[in-house]
Formats: C-alpha cells, structure tokens, sequence
C-alpha cells in the first residue's frame, strides 16, 4: 500500500496506528522520487540517509515533504537552479526549514525551479526543465516547479515554495494540487534566496486545503531574523476550518471573466475555462457564498504585468548583487575583480536571468529611476487602493487560476491579449498586497487540471483557508494525484 499519495490526515492515522513507520514513508518518498526524476525531473537532490531528530510531536512529524532549492539548509547542496551556485553549501538553516526540523518533518530532498526563482515555465533551472505529470509535453509552470510536480506525483503529500507573482499558485494550478501563499510576513523569509524582497512569500502545496492549515500553523509565528515578519495571531488555521461562511461576500473581475468579451474568440481552452469557472461561481451560490461580479478598472489590470516586472527586476537586481563569483559561488577567472565578476556571471547566468539583470539595472540608473520605478510603484499602491476599496465590501476576489491548461513546451501567446495580461498575470495582486490567496482544483479542460484562485484581505488567512475549504469540499477535487501510468 502506498501512503505519499494520500493527505496529512490520512497519514497521520496511519502513523498513530503504527500501521507504518516514519523510515518507511521516508523510503517510500525516496524510491518515488527517484523512480520519477529521470522523467520529470522535479528534484536537484534526493537525500539517501533518513533522518529525524524527533525534537517536537506535531501533525507533521515522521511525515516526508521537499523543499524548494533557494531555502537554506546547513550541508545540504542548495543551488536556486542556477550554475552560479551548483556547489553552494550553506552553513545556516532557513527559519521554514528549522521550523519543519523541529516539528518532526521529514525532508526528502530539495526540488527544482526556475533559475534564481525567476521565471514562470520551470524550465529554466540549470538541471533542465520540470514536466507535468498530468501531461509530460506540458509544463508545470513555475517559479516553484518541482514542488508543485513533487506534491501532484504523489511523492510528497506537502513541499515548500515561494511566491512572488503566482510561482506557488499558478504552478498548483496546472498539477492540480492546492497552492498557498499567506500574508505577507505571515511566515519568516530568513534564509529565503531573496529574489523581490516586497513581493517574495514564503507558502506550500498541498493535496487539501486542511493540509495547506496544517503547514501553515507550523510555520507561521515572528523571527528576529525577519524585520517584515509579524507576530503569530495565535489562531489555529486547521482548527478553524469550521465551514461557517454565512454572510462571506465574493466578488470577480468583470475584464477578465465576462464571457461576452470572448464571444469572437479561437481559444477553445480559454473559453472552457471561463465556462467551467461560471459553474464554480454557481455552486459557491449554491452552497451560500453571495457572488457578484465587479468592474476593477481596465487600465489598473493592463498594468499588472509591467509593473510587476519593473518592480521585481530591480528588487532582483540589487538583491542578487552579491552573486559575483568572488564571495561564494563559481569562482571567475581574470585578472582584475571586474574580469573575475565579468566571467562568473557570464557563465553563470542563463541568457533569461542576464537579459532581466540588465533591466533591472536600466530601472535603477538615477535617470530612469523616477519614471520607470517610482512610477511602477505608485501603479502598484493604486492596484492595492482597488483591492482594499473592494475588500470594504466583499470578503474575497474568486478568480479562474489561469486563462487555461498548462501551455505545451514551446507554445506562445499573445503577450497583448487580455488572456495574456489580466487571466494570466492576476495572481500578482496578491503580492501587491500582500493579501493572503490560495488555489483549489475545480475541475477539468482536455483531461488536463483547471483551478480556482481565492485573495483576501491581509491578515485573514483564517478566513480564506475556510471559504477555500468549503468550495473545496463542494467541488469534489480534494486529493488530486497523478501518477505515471
């Protein structure tokens, strides 16, 4: 019988019962993980050696999970997918993953994701590109590819990702697994490879939304290392999922889901989604959510993408800054510091991290600075002033995850389209924000997993893990897997 397929709970039970032991779902995850690596390629390194230091009994403890591979972890390879740092071995732990340690999780292994976590494919990381396990030609989407495959193969019930503009929940989203993103600071980003230190969160995948809680209650809490963390609200989110929404409000984007405005559409995919999100929206009703739909301003939603990218490539600029071949990473060669930092970086960047360095530092020259990111900024404090004004009245924005299934390898769109700019990139309000939001599977669109996305207000992630857990339940897709036939 095999248990990595299955939820926290359910493993939990088996544990307690002593039905299986701590090692055996260790072994278990471990075979698994390699038995799949070969095909999609969800991990940098596989642990051998079973470890558990048994320093707390928790919900989690003996159970195994992965982690993404810009966390910190003392002597274990940690390489944010990128050649600069394929030897890096740090010498302190992630606050998340000391948190795990310590709650008796079991890691087993570190997963793959875009270079640096830049990026949204999973293909860019340096040991090649992540697939779906619902459709091998596919893409998983990214930043926190591996995770989300790792989780929606059935080697791990939960793995660790970040989130800057949607790298948890979008790629939840196309493996059919829960992806959530709590308040921002709601969890210790101490040892987080900071990539946009005031979009990046800290959240997890997870098969169930009761799981996601049960991650989260763990990790949650103030560091001392972390200045933009914030106090534990001293709620037990998985003892709160009460399914109590009585009187909860939910509001969606008119721009972007109003079928009318794809009446002239080729995009079959698109169309299905949209159609199968209306029936979502029928059976919130129905189990006694309010839905309305609600105009937010065209202009605001056009300038999602542009701003996010104005903003997040000089953040990641100045932050990875340090990464020049001389401090830690692939030493360069030459014979000034500029030649030895000219060479590393070369060879170290893939031409994608290169060309978003460069236009991140075209963003920061002083003469550029007030147009260009200052003004991505004030756009960003006027998306926020939207959400909130809404938030006045509705408890959460229900959006469709994506515009579609996950994209074949290779496959383009239009980068115009309103697809593209609003369906596609409207996840980043919840970094904007730093609102909570979290993705649920809702259904199906060529055999292939479709999502819903909830955002909240700030600081209610209580709330939202409950309207999410019931619409969970009322759709029926909790306990996705998919494994490799």
């Amino acid at each position: 019988m095999e248990y990595m397929n299955k939820t926290i709970d359910e493993i939990r039970k088996a544990l307690d019962s002593k039905e299986i032991t701590s090692e055996e779902l260790f072994v278990e995850a471990k075979e698994k993980a390699l038995k799949y690596q070969s095909t999609y390629n969800s991990f940098v390194t596989i642990l051998e050696d079973y470890q558990n230091e048994k320093i707390n009994t928790t919900v989690l403890s003996g159970i195994p999970y992965a982690l993404k591979d810009n966390f910190s972890t003392t002597g274990i390879l940690t390489t944010a997918s990128s050649n600069i740092l394929k030897d890096y071995v740090p010498i302190y732990d992630a606050t998340a993953y000391k948190k795990l340690k310590e709650a008796g999780a079991i890691l087993v292994g570190k997963t793959v994701l875009d270079e640096l976590a830049m990026g949204g494919t999973g293909t860019t990381g340096h040991t090649g590109v992540v697939r779906n396990p619902w459709d091998k030609n596919r893409l998983i989407g990214g930043s926190s590819a591996g995770s989300a495959a790792s989780v929606a193969l059935g080697i791990v019930p939960f793995a660790l990702g970040s989130d800057t503009g949607d790298s948890i929940r979008k790629p939840a989203a196309f493996g059919g697994v829960v992806g959530f993103k709590p308040t921002y600071g709601r969890i210790s980003r101490f040892g987080l490879f900071a990539f946009a230190s005031s979009l990046d969160h800290v959240g997890c995948f997870t098969r169930s939304v009761k799981d996601a809680a049960y991650v989260t209650d763990i990790l949650k809490g103030k560091d001392e290392h972390d200045m933009t963390s914030l106090n534990d609200d001293g709620k037990a989110y998985s003892e709160t999922l009460n399914n109590d929404i009585t009187g909860r409000k939910l509001f969606y984007i008119k721009e972007a889901c109003n079928l009318e405005l794809y009446k002239n559409s080729n995009d079959p995919e698109l169309l299905e989604t949209l159609n199968k999100f209306q029936e979502t929206i029928a059976k919130a009703k129905e189990i006694g959510f309010e839905v309305e739909e609600v105009e937010f301003g065209k202009d605001l939603l056009e300038a999602l993408y542009p701003t996010y990218m104005s903003i997040s490539c000089a953040e990641a600029t100045s932050n990875y800054a340090n990464l020049t071949g001389i401090q830690f990473g692939v030493r360069g060669v030459g014979k000034s510091i500029e030649d030895i930092m000219f060479d590393a970086r070369t060879k170290g960047f893939s031409e994608l991290i290169k060309r978003r360095f460069i236009l991140g530092s075209y963003i920061l020259q002083r003469e550029n600075q007030e147009k260009l990111f200052k003004n991505a900024g004030r756009i960003r404090r006027m998306i926020v002033n939207r959400m909130n004004e809404l938030f006045k009245t509705y408890d959460g924005l229900l959006m469709p995850a994506s515009g579609g299934i996950a994209p074949k390898f290779g496959e383009t769109s239009d980068q115009l389209s309103d697809r593209y700019l609003i369906l596609e990139n409207h996840l980043v309000i919840g970094n904007f924000g730093g609102f909570p939001s979290i993705t649920i599977p809702s259904g199906f669109v060529n055999e292939m997993p479709i999502s819903v996305n909830i955002t909240g207000r700030v600081m209610e992630d209580d709330v939202v893990l409950n309207m999410a857990n019931k619409l969970e339940e009322a759709l029926g897709y909790k306990g996705l897997v998919k494994e490799e036939q």
